[in-house]
C-alpha cells in the first residue's frame, strides 16, 4: 500500500471472495473503508464478514445522534479539579453525556468520533461551550470551568467567535474558562493551529494541554506557545506509588511546569498512595475518582456549598 497521506483511508474488497460483480465489490470496499476510518484514519482495511452489520449499527447511531441534537438529549457533568496543597476544589472539567431514551447513558467514546465524522461536532461543541459557561456562572467566582475542544472543532473558522459568544451570553469572565486541547492536534504542527491558540489566549481564557506525554510534539509546542496548564496523562499516574519509572516521569513534568510557571494537573487519581506521591512531587492539581466522579450541575452546586461551610468552620 505504501505511505498514505495524512487522514487518507483505503477500503479493499477482492474478487471473487468479496463479490462476483462490480456493485457488490464496491459496496464491500466502501464498508472496508468505514472500518479503516474507525481505526483512526491513515490506514487500510480489507473487507471482513460482519462489516455490513457494523455499518448498519453505525448508520443507526448517526440517525439517533442527529435526532438527539434536535431533542436536546445531551447534558453536562462536571468532575472536580482539586488543589492538592489547599485540599479544595479549584475548578471542574465539563464532560458531555448523551442520555438515550432507550439505551440510557451512551459513552462519549462511542458517539464523539461519529459526531466528528458526520460534521456534527462543531454544533455540539458550541452547545457545550455555551452550557458550561452559563452553568459555571452559578459557582463561586474563584472556581474555573474546563471545556475540551475536539481537533475537528478546533479547526473550525468559527471557534474563536463561538468562545466570544459563549462568554458574552453567560457573563463568565474569560479568566474562569479553560480550553483543553490534546496532543493529537499539536502533531499537525500547523501555523493555523498556532494562530488559533494565540487568538484564544488573547481573549483572556486559559489554555491547557491535555494527555501530556502521550504524543510527540509536546516540548516543541511549549517553546512556541505559552500554555497555562499541562495535564499529566493518567497512564503515568496509575499505580504511581509502586512504579519508580512513572515517579521519575511525573517528577520531570512537575519540574518542567514549575520552571515554565505552568499549572500541573494529574489525571486519573484513584488512590491515596497516588495522591501522596503527587503531593510529595509538588503537583498542583489532581483529578480522578479518588476525589469524585463527574456529577450533574445540581450536585456540583451542593458540593461547593458543603466546601464553603467546611472552610468557614475551620476558619
Amino acid at each position: 500500500v505504501g505511505v498514505l497521506p495524512s487522514y487518507a483511508s483505503i477500503g479493499i474488497a477482492v474478487a471473487p471472495t468479496d463479490g462476483l460483480d462490480l456493485d457488490q465489490l464496491l459496496r464491500n470496499a466502501d464498508l472496508a473503508l468505514y472500518g479503516a476510518k474507525s481505526d483512526g484514519r491513515r490506514t487500510y482495511r480489507f473487507f471482513e464478514a460482519g462489516m455490513d452489520a457494523r455499518a448498519k449499527a453505525r448508520r443507526s447511531l448517526e440517525l439517533e445522534l442527529r435526532q438527539a441534537i434536535v431533542d436536546g438529549s445531551f447534558e453536562l457533568h462536571y468532575q472536580p479539579l482539586v488543589d492538592i496543597a489547599a485540599n479544595r476544589i479549584s475548578g471542574f472539567e465539563s464532560l458531555l453525556r448523551w442520555r438515550h431514551p432507550q439505551k440510557g447513558m451512551i459513552s462519549p467514546a462511542e458517539f464523539i468520533p461519529v459526531a466528528e465524522d458526520i460534521g456534527l461536532i462543531v454544533a455540539l461543541g458550541e452547545w457545550v461551550l455555551r452550557e458550561a459557561c452559563a452553568e459555571a456562572m452559578k459557582w463561586p467566582a474563584d472556581v474555573k470551568v474546563a471545556v475540551n475542544l475536539s481537533p475537528v472543532q478546533f479547526r473550525s473558522r468559527n471557534l474563536v467567535q463561538a468562545v466570544i459568544s459563549a462568554l458574552a451570553h453567560s457573563g463568565l469572565p474569560a479568566r474562569r474558562l479553560e480550553l483543553e486541547i490534546t496532543e493529537t492536534l499539536l502533531l499537525e504542527k500547523s501555523s493555523q493551529v498556532l494562530a488559533t491558540l494565540h487568538a484564544l489566549r488573547a481573549l483572556g481564557v486559559r489554555m491547557s494541554m491535555d494527555d501530556f506525554g502521550t504524543g510527540y510534539s509536546s516540548l516543541s509546542y511549549l517553546r512556541s506557545f505559552p500554555f497555562d496548564k499541562i495535564k499529566i496523562d493518567q497512564s503515568f499516574v496509575r499505580d504511581l506509588g509502586a512504579n519508580p519509572d512513572a515517579q521519575a516521569i511525573v517528577r520531570s513534568i512537575v519540574s518542567l511546569g514549575v520552571g515554565l510557571g505552568v499549572t500541573i494537573t494529574a489525571e486519573g487519581v484513584e488512590t491515596e498512595a497516588e495522591l501522596s506521591c503527587l503531593r510529595a512531587e509538588g503537583c498542583h492539581e489532581g483529578q480522578g475518582f479518588l476525589f469524585s466522579r463527574a456529577r450533574p450541575n445540581a450536585e456540583v452546586i451542593s458540593l461547593l456549598k458543603a466546601q464553603r461551610v467546611a472552610t468557614a468552620l475551620v476558619a
